[in-house]
């Protein structure tokens, strides 16, 4: 398993086959009750392990959850690099296509629960949303200096915006999860546009 940067650091013995086997039975608990009801003692009970254990490699229930759900789906927008802006968008489309199933019911959840739960809000700022929104720095930043958008283009500070507002609304627009072929379309009609990206990535 790649260790990831933004991982919560903590001390390990396990193999990473038991910590993949960790992560699985958290975000089958998470399917089954909600953040709300899942409790480290239903975790330890799943994966044959004592609760001891399980705040020794993570010190609260929203870390686990976090770090779960980051490394069982992850999109890790800092990890592409296509060496063109629409190849990386098209590129995040697959990744979040790919992980819908999870990524959106799971995401939206867990977003409600973190309106009444600040540790699970900051858990997920610090681990899910900022490593992406660091990613996405990076692709602009990319695409201005290989000249393909303007450094200033208005629409740049929004794109997060607009990527996750697809993946989330899609569903409450249309009652189906969104997809790969849907998010392909939604940047080649949306997403470069507004980047003054125009057909075959001509500004």
């Amino acid at each position: 398993m790649t260790t990831d940067a933004s991982a919560p650091a903590r001390r390990t013995r396990l193999t990473p086959e038991r910590e993949q086997e960790l992560y699985g039975a958290v975000i089958e608990l998470l399917r089954e009750v909600g953040y709300d009801a899942l409790t480290m003692d239903a975790v330890a009970t799943r994966t044959r392990s004592s609760k001891a254990t399980l705040y020794r490699q993570w010190k609260s229930k929203p870390e686990l959850v976090v770090t779960a759900l980051k490394c069982i789906k992850p999109v890790h927008v800092e990890n592409v690099d296509t060496g063109t802006l629409p190849g990386d968008l098209h590129e995040l489309a697959d990744r979040i296509g790919d992980g819908s199933d999870v990524d959106t019911a799971l995401i939206r959840g867990l977003a409600h629960a973190s309106a009444t739960n600040p540790d699970l809000a900051e858990a997920m700022r610090q681990h899910l949303i900022e490593p992406e929104l660091t990613g996405v720095r990076l692709l602009l930043g990319w695409a201005a200096d290989r000249g393909e958008i303007d450094a200033a283009v208005p629409a740049a500070e929004f794109m997060p915006h607009m990527m996750l507002g697809a993946v989330i609304t899609r569903r409450l627009l249309e009652d189906v999860e969104v997809d790969a072929a849907f998010m392909h379309r939604y940047i080649d009609a949306v997403v470069l546009p507004a980047l003054g990206i125009g057909p075959g990535g001509r500004r």
